[in-house]
């Protein structure tokens, strides 16, 4: 970028003034270049118009009729679709069921199926908060290949013994219920029970559904072209179901919650759920899942956060020309001389350019992602995409975090641009160190644990700040780079950006002090 710049009267006072003037001259000499002002104003258009542009092709396309995702009490998008055996449980109660075993089938193709398990398929008993989606519960339940755990709105899990369950060794669950306060056991022999764990459902309703539950979500699979999902049935026998507390006795209902499986498991519209009764218990067949959604290969039609901001590597490129240009503008026209004539402490110098462009970079991400962020996910359902819900505090990190994305390559641009003294050479070492490594992790380019490795070690560590999924050990997914999921959480990627800039301006500082100019 051409910058043409002129030495002012506001430049020569610091000499005289303190820290504030420093600071207004250094913007008064910002704002006064029209080629950084219109660069600024094109990295906030860059960033809405490819984020427009990104999720455009797929709008195109949407599935008619698609409903938002249920949101739990949480605030994030959830699954929540199985098979319901069921009953209201008037205030305080208990209910005590055997498994015996839990069986699946994998469909291999719309007319054949295979024999098969998947490993977080559940059978077991839940106190739930109503039959709307989304509504609080707690689960206690024997799975496909985690043994037996406690589950609770979403997004907890909390382990109890391992093993699976047979006829002659079965596995014995409760659920008891003492106000909002929903606490789950195991035992072995029906005799000695042991606790796995408690949850608060706060406003838990005075007449809470309560009963036996079966969800089996889709199966991972390996294809010639990566990673698949099956969808898959899962049956669960429950030998004996015991109640205790104020029930409507002999009043179960039946019900498959949800029409389908969402995200992460499919529910096959040919072998609908059911439940049996088996003397004492119940023989209960079911699909779906009952837990947050995630991101990757399952979610292939859910828009997140993160589409409607892909446009920021495209707006940090220009701050970090921004940036880099700077400092580079007044050495190759020869008057950081004079700026720092009129300021000796060379320090402070470098200290006011970070503050300003590094405050302008912030505003500029800030603002394009409160406007991409709403308007984008509004964009998306309106052309059939439910939009992945977190909560509002995901949201604003996310929102926030583009800000300082930028703001921080601004200033790591500008501490290059001082050491190396050229604006193209500057320029090419930021991006070739940051934006580069992210965009060949993120768009699958190479193997993932080279992916997640750039990711862990060079300044595009930084991008994991945007990241609004979560990752759930309870739910099966590709947790890669190219599904939105980085190597470090949020704020430890920022953190390795911000240790790259602080190194970066710590040397730029020692340059500038002691080289001749």
């Amino acid at each position: 970028m051409t910058a043409t710049l002129t030495p002012s009267h506001t430049a020569a006072r610091p000499a005289r003034g303190g820290f504030a003037q420093l600071l207004h001259a250094e913007w008064t000499k910002f704002r006064t270049v029209r080629g950084w002002v219109a660069s600024s104003v094109g990295a906030v258009l860059v960033i809405c118009l490819v984020g427009l542009l990104a999720t455009a092709a797929g709008n195109q396309s949407g599935p008619e009729g698609t409903s938002a995702l249920p949101v739990g009490p949480g605030g994030q998008a959830v699954n929540d679709s199985f098979y319901f055996v069921h009953q209201p449980l008037q205030g305080d109660g208990t209910i005590t069921v055997s498994v015996s075993s839990l069986t699946g089938v994998v469909a291999t193709d719309p007319k054949s199926s295979r024999p098969g398990l998947a490993p977080w398929a559940k059978a077991g008993i839940i106190v739930k908060d109503g039959l709307d989606q989304g509504s609080a519960y707690a689960a206690m339940m024997l799975t496909g290949a985690h043994g037996v755990r406690m589950q609770y709105d979403y997004t907890h899990d909390i382990a109890g013994a391992a093993g699976r369950a047979t006829r002659e060794q079965p596995v014995r669950l409760r659920l008891q219920r003492s106000g909002d306060i929903v606490t789950g056991y195991q035992s072995t022999d029906g005799t000695k029970w042991t606790e796995v764990g408690s949850a608060r459902l706060s406003g838990l309703s005075a007449t809470a559904q309560v009963g036996l539950f079966v969800a089996s979500p889709s199966v991972e699979e390996k294809t010639g072209t990566g990673t698949g999902f099956a969808p898959a049935v899962a049956t669960g026998a429950f030998d004996q179901v015991d109640l205790g507390g104020r029930w409507s006795a002999g009043s179960w209902q039946q019900r498959q919650v949800s029409d389908g499986a969402g995200t992460s498991g499919s529910y096959s519209q040919t072998t609908k759920g059911q439940a049996v009764a088996t003397g004492s218990g119940f023989t209960v067949t079911g699909a779906g899942d009952i837990a947050p959604v995630v991101g990757g290969p399952a979610t292939s039609g859910v828009r997140t956060i993160e589409n409607f901001l892909v446009g920021a590597f495209a707006g940090l490129i220009i701050m970090v020309v921004v940036g880099a240009g700077y400092i580079t503008v007044e050495y190759r026209r020869g008057l950081i001389g004079v700026t720092l004539a009129a300021s000796p402490r060379r320090g402070r110098v470098l200290v006011a350019k970070a503050l300003v462009v590094g405050s302008i970079a912030f505003v500029l991400g800030l603002v394009s992602a409160a406007v991409m962020v709403p308007f984008g996910g509004q964009r998306s359902e309106s052309n059939g995409f439910p939009v992945l819900t977190v909560p509002s505090g995901t949201e604003l990190r996310v929102v926030v975090g583009t800000g300082l994305l930028l703001a921080v390559a601004s200033v790591l641009a500008l501490a290059v641009g001082t050491i190396l003294r050229r604006s193209a050479v500057a320029i090419t070492v930021v991006v070739v160190g940051m934006v580069l490594p992210y965009l060949l992790a993120t768009a699958s380019v190479l193997p993932d644990g080279a992916s997640e490795w750039l990711l862990r070690v060079t300044p595009a560590a930084g991008f994991a700040i945007q990241q609004s999924v979560a990752r759930y050990e309870q739910v099966v997914t590709v947790y890669a780079p190219g599904s939105g999921y980085f190597p470090l959480a949020p704020w430890s990627g920022f953190a390795v950006l911000c240790a790259y800039a602080a190194v970066a301006f710590a040397v730029a500082v020692v340059l500038l002090r002691r080289r001749d100019v």
